[in-house]
């Protein structure tokens, strides 16, 4: 994963609030890899204010035809370099950036509003999208900014999760968290972290699914160890003939995206030559 630790912050008094803290907190900043140097450095960087905290943005290419690429938790902007490569030699124009607490951001949290509130700004930036991508927790940001006004051609979810509700229960699992505490993050999380957004119902994809009329390619690894493959069967029934799901092999979570299959298959698919919707479903093998 590449990380950097941070300093810790003082000791929460309970366990519940020292859950909340850890949920809302990336665990360390990823460093750019040696093959993701030449494409970020290449980038035009701006920045954004987003919570009061400067957000790092990334552009790529003439402008025309703009593509947003929105990374998942723990990781950056620059994970998707060799995706960018290949959308300049399309002639597409890559946008992104780095969420607060991640990358060259400023922060130490983040949450779907402050991943919402980036995506915005970049839209009012560069208009319309002719496709945004999206992993893991960038993805779900992405299909939950659709509804307040997004506006994309096409859409590639790869490794994502059906609703906010299931990241929860997964740290709450993993976390092995009793009853009780589990209880105090979910009110901390209502009360403190999201207020008046009906989480559970309005972070959901499977509640907006039906409005969703964008043609979407869902990519999911069988062997994901963060996100089992049946989220992405879930999301693919709830979008019946509107997505195509892609199913690969060995490539894990985080080795997915800039896997040369992937990167091919979601090429093919910018460019109209994968097809989208239509209830598909593939395999595609990991090399």
């Amino acid at each position: 994963m590449d990380l950097v630790t941070t300093e810790a912050d003082p000791v929460p008094r309970t366990e519940g609030e020292r859950m909340f803290d850890l949920f809302r907190r990336p665990q360390g900043r990823s460093r750019p890899r040696p093959d993701e140097r030449a494409a970020i450095e290449s980038a035009r960087t701006g920045e954004l204010s987003v919570g009061g905290g400067k957000v790092v943005t990334y552009t790529w290419g003439t402008g025309e035809r703009p593509v947003l690429l929105v990374h998942g938790w723990e990781s950056r902007a620059s994970r998707y370099a060799k995706l960018v490569t290949r959308l300049l030699e399309l002639g597409l124009s890559p946008v992104s950036f780095d969420a607060p607490g991640h990358g060259e951001s400023e922060g130490d949290s983040a949450t779907l509003v402050d991943y919402r509130t980036a995506i915005r700004a970049l839209h009012r930036a560069h208009g319309d999208f002719e496709a945004v991508v999206g992993h893991s927790f960038g993805a779900l940001a992405l299909f939950l900014s659709l509804p307040q006004g997004l506006v994309a051609r096409r859409m590639v979810a790869i490794s994502t999760v059906p609703d906010f509700a299931y990241l929860v229960d997964s740290f709450c699992a993993h976390t092995a968290l009793d009853a009780r505490t589990s209880q105090e993050l979910r009110d901390r999380l209502d009360r403190d972290l999201y207020p008046g957004e009906d989480m559970w119902t309005r972070f959901s994809v499977l509640h907006h699914a039906p409005r969703l009329r964008v043609p979407l390619l869902l990519v999911h690894d069988e062997d994901d160890e963060a996100v089992g493959a049946e989220q992405a069967e879930r999301l693919a029934g709830a979008f019946a003939d509107r997505a195509r799901l892609v199913v690969t092999r060995r490539l894990g979570h985080r080795r997915i995206l800039g896997a040369p299959v992937v990167v091919d298959t979601v090429s093919r698919f910018l460019t109209g030559r994968e097809p989208g919707g239509r209830g598909g479903r593939a395999r595609a093998a990991a090399r």
